[in-house]
Parts: C-alpha cells; sequence; structure tokens
C-alpha cells in the first residue's frame, strides 16, 4: 500500500479491511448508465435508430444528442435520401456520423477528437447538418 500526505504532512498507509483484500467490487459503469440513458434519449428525439457501436462511441466521450442536434440530423438524412444516397457521412458541428441512409441508422459516431486520420471509408456521400 502507499504512504498518502496531505500538503506536508504523512498520514500514513491506507490498508483494506483484514479477510478483504480478494473481494471484487462489482458495480454498474458509469459509462453503461451514461450509454442507457442516451440510448433511451435518442430513441424519443429521432426516427433514426443508433446501433450499439455508435451508442458506445458517443458515451466513450460523453456527447450527448440534443433536440436541435437530432432534427438537424434526422434532416441531413432525409437530404441524402433524396438524392439517392445509401451510406452516407453526416458532419454536424462537431461530430460526424456514418448513417446507413436505407436503414435509416447511425453507423458510427465520432467527435473531432475521435476524428485521428480524418479518413471516412464505405461511403458514397457526405452532408453537411
Amino acid at each position: 500500500m502507499e504512504d498518502f500526505k496531505i500538503g506536508a504532512e504523512n498520514v500514513g498507509r491506507i490498508n483494506p479491511p483484514a479477510g478483504k483484500q480478494n473481494i471484487p467490487f462489482v458495480s454498474k459503469t458509469p459509462k453503461a448508465e451514461f450509454a442507457r440513458e442516451l440510448d433511451n434519449s435518442l430513441k424519443q428525439l429521432t426516427r433514426l435508430k443508433f446501433s450499439g457501436h455508435a451508442i458506445e462511441r458517443l458515451a466513450d466521450r460523453g456527447v450527448r444528442i440534443t433536440g436541435d442536434k437530432a432534427v438537424r440530423l434526422e434532416n441531413a438524412v432525409d437530404a441524402a435520401e433524396k438524392k439517392g444516397a445509401r451510406d452516407s457521412l453526416v458532419l454536424l458541428d462537431e461530430l460526424a456520423f456514418v448513417v446507413s441512409v436505407k436503414n435509416r441508422t447511425v453507423v458510427t459516431a465520432c467527435d473531432m477528437q475521435g476524428m485521428k486520420e480524418g479518413v471516412f471509408t464505405k461511403i458514397d456521400s457526405t452532408v453537411l447538418g
């Protein structure tokens, strides 16, 4: 165990209670709870579906989709559909979504930090939302 200090004062070692060192701690992770709440709110905001992968990516980054963004994303998918797109990259503010237009499903999502390479494949169109 480590020695802990508060300012210059050494407060000593913190040891787990005897007999409890090897008991695993199991709880719901905040990320899993966030993902579940995000998925529920997205179902209420838009007619689009979000894949588990997309929900996980949004939850990883703590991104919430507001009513305004949900409407803009849906409008962008509608515009792509009118042009005959199948798989579109939708750029919306600081977010990017890859959407299966036919299935109206957001396949993946990322923010600017997640766009390390800036390369998107398997798309046939890009929509600025």
